[in-house]
């Protein structure tokens, strides 16, 4: 689930002092230095980095450590969506040769022999960047309004028109801009403090409705989630659309204006500001201008389906920028648990998107569902890198 700009090249231009003298003129001394730099000139920024670079097998920190074979479900459900293509279609005939279960060393051996590494890098050349933690929210919610069903979850809203961007350039095949009509003019889509100010005005079927709305809120934030409803029974909504405005950090929020410290801005620590603030509760919510609308999914033993298409599973699913990382693709991540330095180092499957996850070092660890997986996404803010294994022949960007 879980809502991309163009990088342009500025060339520095180097100019010649006006009036300067010609050869014939005043001719140099014969011994005179030329001067390494024009004087006056600013030294040009350094290109941005290419986002994949070659890396070695023994590159990756806790490769040969980890129990590949777990990552092995994941990588079959990435074959069934993206198998058939070219580039793919040899490494995942080969991983179905293998069967579900192949031994942690027979899964070593595949993605050695069938694929080559790359290492993640940002575009100041930095090589580590923020690893956050996701969940499937469980929330008490409703089909009916009531005295305690009072917040909507909505579907998509029928006056917002989306606008695929791929065919206006190539850079901009994963940009989607999203708006409404005013006149004959696209103006940008309602905020989500628009949204909530028009109430039962706003032009969009209400799906259900839920218990608590910290709790919506963070299912929105998550992108899907189970709705435990009034006679015990559950149901899967999912990520339909968004109201196109960027993320913004409640919890950042709340820091900037001295309510919490850093270390207190945790989700556990932004639902106890909010109960002991309910007059403050929508001023908060606001903060983060950009709006999740829904869709019912069918509600399955598997976890819920990601951008890939397929479902995620828990501890070998991320979310990634589809922009550096191609969706699909393993990924091996090194970084810590939550609030530790004890570390993580894992075979993952770039199997999810997300309006937050921007950049090539950034991924956003799916945990599973219910509680205990919210306890360890809502700790989550550590500091990682990224290999991204291709299969051999491919190129970065194909």
């Amino acid at each position: 689930m879980k809502p991309v700009s163009v990088r342009v090249l500025l060339t520095a231009l180097l100019l010649f002092p006006a009036g300067a003298a010609t050869a014939d003129q005043c001719p140099p001394p014969p011994a005179c230095p030329v001067c390494p730099v024009c004087p006056g000139a600013e030294t040009p920024e350094p290109p941005p980095a290419e986002p994949l670079q070659p890396a070695r097998w023994n590159d990756l920190p806790g490769w040969s450590a980890d129990r590949h074979a777990e990552a092995w479900p994941a990588l079959l459900r990435t074959c069934s969506a993206i198998g058939r293509r070219p580039e793919w279609r040899e490494v995942c005939d080969a991983a179905r040769a293998l069967g579900d279960t192949p031994s942690n060393r027979q899964a070593r051996r595949y993605f050695e022999k069938h694929f080559t590494p790359w290492q993640a890098v940002n575009a100041d050349h930095g090589r580590e960047g923020m690893v956050t933690g996701y969940y499937e929210p469980v929330i008490d919610g409703s089909r009916r309004p009531g005295e305690r069903y009072r917040w909507p979850v909505y579907g998509p809203p029928t006056d917002m028109i989306s606008v695929e961007l791929a065919g206006q350039h190539p850079d901009l095949r994963h940009l989607r801009l999203r708006g409404r009509l005013v006149g004959n003019r696209l103006v940008p889509y309602w905020s989500r403090a628009e949204i909530a100010a028009m109430g039962e005005a706003f032009p969009a079927e209400v799906l259900f409705w839920a218990a608590d709305p910290i709790d919506l809120f963070f299912l929105q934030v998550q992108g899907s989630g189970q709705l435990r409803l009034e006679d015990g029974s559950r149901v899967r909504i999912g990520y339909a659309e968004h109201n196109g405005h960027p993320y913004a950090s409640i919890g950042r929020w709340l820091v900037e204006r001295g309510e919490l410290a850093l270390e207190q801005a945790s989700m556990q620590g932004i639902r106890e500001w909010a109960r002991n603030h309910p007059a403050r509760l929508q001023e908060l919510l606001n903060a983060n201008p950009s709006y999740v609308f829904f869709r019912e999914l069918p509600l399955t033993d598997d976890g819920p389906v990601g951008a890939l298409g397929v479902p995620l599973t828990a501890g070998r699913s991320i979310a990634t920028d589809p922009r550096y990382i191609p969706l699909g693709a393993p990924v091996f991540l090194a970084t810590t648990h939550p609030l530790s330095e004890r570390p993580l180092q894992r075979l993952m499957l770039a199997q999810d998107t997300g309006s937050a996850i921007k950049g090539a070092v950034r991924a956003d660890f799916y945990w599973g569902s219910g509680p205990e997986a919210g306890e360890q996404a809502g700790r989550m803010r550590q500091t990682g890198r990224m290999w991204v294994l291709l299969p051999k022949g491919m190129q970065p960007g194909q």
